[in-house]
């Protein structure tokens, strides 16, 4: 454990109303844009508890202004617990990945993905970790893929509905998760015989696992405006250049967490994207803009200029 730790959440027993409080004032300065302010009271609350969600934010800002090094022991911290939270777990990572460390990197995503098999940061960061090892995750990225597919084609019969439930989506013809989450709450009242109650019923379960109704109506647009962005740019480069991970960049630290939170990871991506888009990242300025449209050049692509 490094000294900056100790500092933090040593010594002291704990005051739970205390920790409470602190953490409170830490996100009144927060939203003040006082960072330093926020730190502070931040490691007051974490001194006064071990509270994982306190300790994570404390991490996140000592991140946000430098201090990595304190910031990396704080994530290992809290990620000693039996059960540590995802998003810890990704944020280690994606330090571990900053400073070189690749293989602990590898490690800290793969309890991700054994917990959460789908989640997108994690499948994002992991491409991007053995990307830079020289490696490929297509065969991950595919097992992935399969238990997607199989998790949309379960029957909704499988799923914990009551019999009324049941019986109107039998009526409605949907018969699988895939068909579920294509038809939208406006949708589904227009049946008949359709109540609130078999409606917020449907709701809570998919909700319990992440879904959502119309889900698979947004996927779906949006798949179809990006295929129709890629297709375009195959007219100014070939699709090996396009396909290319965003790690052949080798972009600065600031610029791959951009374009990481928007969820890109291939060249072809960032030239589907325009500079309103990247500019619209928290704490992407046109530094980080420069540098990703010089890189981009050198594969003779640029980011996409609107009409």
């Amino acid at each position: 454990m490094s000294e900056g730790l100790d500092t933090v959440v040593g010594g002291g027993a704990v005051d739970e109303g205390r920790a409470k409080a602190s953490f409170e004032l830490g996100q009144e300065q927060e939203r003040e844009g006082n960072r330093i302010g926020a730190i502070d009271h931040y490691r007051e609350a974490v001194t006064h508890g071990r509270n994982s969600e306190h300790m994570h934010r404390l991490a996140f800002l000592l991140d946000l202004v430098g201090e990595e090094e304190e910031s990396i022991a704080i994530y290992e911290e809290i990620c000693q617990d039996g059960r540590p939270p995802l998003g810890s777990l990704i944020n280690l990572a994606i330090a571990y990945e900053d400073r070189g460390d690749l293989a602990k990197a590898e490690y800290a995503l793969k309890q991700v993905i054994e917990s959460d098999p789908n989640n997108p940061r994690a499948r994002l960061f992991m491409a991007d970790v053995q990307a830079s090892r020289g490696m490929f995750y297509d065969d991950e990225a595919d097992r992935m893929s399969h238990r997607h597919n199989a998790l949309l084609d379960t029957p909704v019969t499988d799923f914990e509905l009551s019999v009324r439930a049941r019986n109107c989506l039998k009526k409605m013809q949907i018969r699988t998760l895939g068909d579920l989450l294509r038809v939208t709450e406006v949708e589904l009242n227009s049946y008949k015989n359709v109540g609130d109650t078999t409606i917020n019923e449907i709701k809570n379960m998919l909700t319990a696992k992440g879904l959502r109704l119309g889900q698979g109506q947004e996927v779906g647009q949006v798949s179809r405006v990006r295929k129709e962005i890629m297709d375009q740019l195959k007219d100014q480069a070939p699709e090996s250049v396009l396909q290319k991970p965003i790690s052949v960049l080798d972009l600065s630290v600031r610029a791959r967490k951009a374009l990481q939170l928007l969820g890109v990871q291939s060249l072809g991506e960032i030239a589907a994207r325009t500079e309103a888009e990247l500019l619209g990242v928290k704490n992407f300025g046109q530094t980080s803009l420069d540098e990703i449209n010089e890189k981009l050049q050198e594969h003779g692509l640029g980011l996409r200029k609107l009409d």
